[in-house]
């Protein structure tokens, strides 16, 4: 979706660049009458779809690396390691490894209706957890990561 949305907005900046050219003329003329008069509103309406296909691209390749792909709690239950997805969503992101109470859940599974807000110390904005994945054990999810801590 995201790759198709920048290659659709920079289409139509290439576009409104080569083809959207002032005429010649005094003004324009009856059969075309949204063709502009100066380069004035080629170039920002260029530089808009430039600048809003590669927000979406930037969003798309930034907003996988806070969507959480797999919770682990560590062998003596003091750590916890967080997988993240790789940008666009492709592959897997990166793994890291924060003592558990670093890690505070902002609402129960049960209050959320798609997502869980994970805030991780040090790390700035939420890691999301989607509620629709698998816990293997769901009482212990939700006295260890799911717990709410001040942070």
């Amino acid at each position: 979706f995201c790759a198709g949305q920048g290659l659709f907005w920079t289409y139509l900046a290439h576009f409104a660049f080569t083809e959207l050219r002032p005429t010649p003329g005094p003004g324009p003329g009856p059969d075309d009458p949204l063709r502009p008069r100066d380069h004035k509103w080629r170039f920002g309406f260029t530089a808009s779809c430039l600048t809003l296909g590669s927000l979406i691209v930037a969003a798309g390749c930034l907003f996988p690396l806070r969507a959480v792909r797999r919770v682990t709690l560590l062998r003596g239950g003091a750590e916890v390691a967080i997988s993240t997805h790789g940008p666009l969503g492709l592959g897997q992101g990166p793994t890291f490894t924060v003592p558990l109470r670093h890690v505070s859940c902002r609402s129960h599974r049960s209050e959320v209706p798609a997502a869980i807000p994970l805030k991780v110390k040090g790390r700035p904005f939420f890691f999301l957890l989607d509620k629709r994945g698998q816990l293997c054990h769901p009482r212990l999810f939700d006295i260890t990561v799911g717990a709410y801590r001040k942070l």
